[in-house]
C-alpha cells in the first residue's frame, strides 16, 4: 500500500480570481451642442488616437459649417455610435468611446470570504486565453458587497500588451502571504463523507479513518490544521476498498515508485 508521510511545509495563501478585461478608464466623447448632423467619420472602432486628434466632421445644417469632434485623451476608440446623415446629441448614445491610453484591467465580482485577506498593492500573475502570462497586481478592492449576491468588485493592473482586448475573459492569482511550518499530505489522500473530511491513516499497519481540518492548497498538495501530525503515515491515494482495521504494508510514495520496473513506469513495451 503506498503512503505518505505527513510533513511541514510552506504554502503561499493564493485566491484565484475570474473576470474579464475592462478599460481602465473610458472617456465618452459628446457632440459640443445640439442639432448637429454627423458630416465624416475619421475613424472607425479599434482605431489608435492622439489627444487632439479629430474623430469625426459634425455640420451645422443652417450655416453648413463644420465643427470638429477631437479626441479628449490619446487611447484606443472602444465604439464609435457614428451614422453619416444622424444628427448628433448629447442626449443620446455617446459618439465615440475611447479607453483612455489603451490601459485595460481585470474585473470581478468575488464572494466576501475572499474580500477580506485582499489589499490593494498585492502581486498577481494573470493569464488570459492564448498568450503568454502577465505580472499584475490589485489596484482595487470594494469596501462594499452586494447584499442579495454577497459579492464585491476587485480590479487588477494588468501589464501592457498588444493582444489584450477589451471584453477578453482572464483568471488571475493573487498571492497574499506564506505559512511555513504547516503540516501538508497529497490532495488525492482525502475521502469526503457527509459528515466532513477524511483521511486514512496507517498506524501499526492497520488502517485508521481520521476526520481533518485542511486549509490552504498548493502544488498537489492540502494543508493539515488538524488531524494529523507530522511523520503520520497516510494512504497517498485513498480509496473506498480500504476499511478500518485492514491490515496493510505500507510503502512510502518514493520506495513504492522505485520497485515499479522501469518499463511499466514509464508506458515503455
Amino acid at each position: 500500500m503506498s503512503v505518505a508521510i505527513a510533513k511541514k511545509t510552506c504554502f503561499d495563501d493564493v485566491t484565484e480570481i475570474t473576470g474579464a478585461l475592462v478599460p481602465k478608464q473610458e472617456v465618452l466623447v459628446y457632440p459640443d451642442r445640439e442639432g448637429l448632423m454627423i458630416w465624416k467619420v475619421l475613424v472607425d472602432a479599434g482605431a489608435k488616437v492622439d489627444a487632439g486628434q479629430p474623430l469625426a466632421q459634425l455640420m451645422n445644417p443652417e450655416t453648413q459649417s463644420q465643427i470638429p469632434v477631437q479626441a479628449p485623451v490619446a487611447g484606443i476608440v472602444r465604439s464609435a455610435n457614428t451614422v453619416i446623415g444622424s444628427f448628433a446629441s448629447a442626449r443620446a448614445q455617446p459618439l465615440f468611446r475611447i479607453i483612455a491610453g489603451g490601459e485595460l484591467e481585470l474585473s470581478s465580482q468575488i464572494a466576501t470570504k475572499y474580500l477580506s485577506k485582499l489589499s490593494v498593492g498585492l502581486p498577481a500573475k494573470i493569464k488570459v486565453a492564448g498568450m503568454e502570462e502577465l505580472p499584475g497586481k490589485l489596484r482595487f478592492v470594494s469596501n462594499t458587497v452586494d447584499p442579495t449576491t454577497q459579492l464585491g468588485e476587485v480590479r487588477l493592473s494588468v501589464a501592457s500588451d498588444q493582444g489584450l482586448k477589451a471584453g477578453m475573459l482572464g483568471r488571475a492569482y493573487v498571492s497574499s502571504g506564506r505559512t511555513c511550518g504547516a503540516i501538508a499530505v497529497p490532495l488525492s489522500a482525502l475521502l469526503y463523507s457527509e459528515e466532513g473530511t477524511v483521511v486514512q491513516v496507517v498506524r501499526d499497519e492497520k488502517v485508521e479513518s481520521q476526520f481533518v481540518t485542511t486549509g490552504l492548497q498548493s502544488e498537489g498538495n492540502i494543508e493539515i490544521r488538524q488531524g494529523v501530525a507530522e511523520g503520520d503515515m497516510v494512504v497517498s491515494r485513498a480509496g473506498a476498498f480500504l476499511r478500518d482495521g485492514d491490515r496493510v504494508t505500507p510503502l512510502v510514495e518514493e520506495e513504492a515508485e522505485s520497485r515499479v520496473p522501469p518499463q511499466a513506469r514509464w508506458g515503455q513495451p
